[in-house]
C-alpha cells in the first residue's frame, strides 16, 4: 500500500490483450482470494512497447478493509454476471478470472460509480480470520528473485480414493474429450493416454482421426513415460504445444506432480502447461502449485509455467463459433495464473 500507484503492470502473456487498451481507459481493480473490488486507475499515456506496463492515475484506491466484496447486496444485484445467481454460486468467477478481461460497458460504469462513492464515503468491510488466512503468503529466495509459495493444510494422502470415484471418473473423461475436441478444431494433433482412450472416444465422436497412436518425440524412456501419462496433449507437427492435466479428485495433486516431474526431467522443454479443474477446486489448485517443492525447479517455479483452467471457461471456449480460425494462444484469455 506504500506504492504511488502510478504504474499498472502485467505479465508478458497479457501483451495481446494489453495492445487493445487506449489512453483514457479505466482499469477496475479486483482483489483475488478476498473477492473484493478495490480501485480505479485510469491509463494516462502509451505503454513501453517492450514491457506490459501502463502509466496510470489512481482515481480511487481502497484499503483492504474498505474494498467492496462482490457478495455485497448492492454489487451482487447490480452486476449482470451475478444478479441472476444465488449468493453461494461460483458461476460468476469466470468473468474476473484474469487480468485485462473487458467488463461489459454497463458493468464497468456501475463499478466506477460504486467505487467512487465508496472512496468518498468509505463503508467498512472488516477482514475476518478466514479472509486473513487467504492473504498469508510465504516466500522462498531463488537466485535473482523471491517467489511466493503456499503450504496447504493436509487434506488427505496422495492417491486417496474419493467417495464418488466412478462419477468423478466419468466427468474427468468428458473434460478430456472436450479438450481433445477444442484442440482438434484448432488443427492440432491429439494425444490421450492409452488407458483413457476408450472412454474419451465415447464422448469425442468427431475429428477423432486427429488422435495419434505414437508420440513423435525423441526423449529418454523416463521422460516419454511421464509425457505419455499426461491427460491431454496438443501437438503441432512433432512439437507439443500444450499439455493438460484434469484434476477432479479431492487432492488435486497427482496431475500437478506429473507436470512438475516433466519440468524437472526436461527444464528446457518449452510447453504451455495447464491444470484443468472445477471452479470449486480453484484455490486448492493454486495452493498446490505454489508448494515450496515446486518453487525450486531448475526451469523456475511451477506457478510461472503452469496455469489453471476452470471447467466453465473451457466450455465457454468450446462454444466459440470460429474456433477453427483461432490460435491456441486464445487460451491465455481463459486461463489463470497462481499469483
Amino acid at each position: 500500500m506504500r506504492s504511488n500507484r502510478d504504474v499498472s503492470g502485467f505479465r508478458m502473456r497479457h501483451k495481446g490483450m494489453a495492445e487493445r487498451i487506449k489512453p483514457g481507459d479505466t482499469f477496475v481493480c479486483y482483489l483475488t482470494r478476498l473477492s473484493r473490488w478495490c480501485g480505479l486507475p485510469i491509463f494516462m499515456t502509451e505503454s513501453d512497447p517492450f514491457v506490459v506496463r501502463f502509466r496510470v492515475r489512481p482515481v480511487v484506491w481502497l484499503e483492504i478493509d474498505k474494498s467492496i466484496p462482490i457478495h455485497d447486496d448492492v454489487i451482487w444485484n447490480g452486476l449482470s454476471f451475478t444478479r441472476t445467481l444465488e449468493k453461494g454460486s461460483i458461476g460468476w468467477t469466470g468473468k474476473v478470472r484474469g487480468s485485462l478481461v473487458r467488463l461489459d460497458d454497463r458493468d464497468g460504469k456501475f463499478m466506477v460509480e460504486q467505487l467512487i462513492t465508496q472512496g468518498a464515503q468509505p463503508k467498512p468491510y472488516p477482514v475476518d480470520e478466514q479472509d486473513a488466512k487467504k492473504l498469508t503468503t510465504h516466500t522462498v529466495n531463488r537466485p535473482g528473485k523471491v517467489v511466493s509459495v503456499s503450504v496447504p493444510e493436509d487434506s488427505g494422502a496422495v492417491g486417496e480414493t474419493p467417495p464418488a470415484e466412478e462419477a468423478e471418473s466419468r466427468e474427468s473423461i468428458k473434460v478430456q474429450a472436450l479438450l481433445a475436441q477444442i484442440g482438434a478444431r484448432m488443427g492440432m494433433s491429439i494425444w490421450i493416454p492409452r488407458s483413457d482412450r476408450v472412454g474419451v472416444l465415447r464422448e469425442w465422436k468427431h475429428e477423432a482421426e486427429r488422435l495419434i497412436e505414437r508420440l513423435p518425440l525423441n526423449y529418454d524412456d523416463t521422460t516419454l513415460r511421464t509425457i505419455e501419462q499426461i491427460d491431454v496433449l496438443w501437438l503441432r507437427g512433432r512439437s507439443i504445444v500444450r499439455a493438460f492435466e484434469v484434476e477432479h479428485t479431492t487432492s488435486v495433486y497427482s496431475g500437478i506432480l506429473r507436470m512438475a516431474d516433466l519440468l524437472a526431467l526436461q527444464p528446457n522443454m518449452d510447453i504451455k502447461l495447464h491444470i484443468v479443474a472445477p471452479a470449486l477446486k480453484r484455490e486448492k489448485v493454486f495452493q498446490e502449485i505454489r508448494r515450496p517443492v515446486f518453487s525450486l525447479l531448475e526451469k523456475g517455479p511451477l506457478a510461472e509455467n503452469c496455469t489453471y483452467l476452470s471447467y466453465d471457461s473451457l466450455r465457454e471456449l468450446a462454444a466459440q463459433k470460429h474456433l477453427a480460425h483461432l490460435s491456441d494462444s486464445v487460451l491465455e484469455e481463459y486461463s489463470e495464473e497462481a499469483e
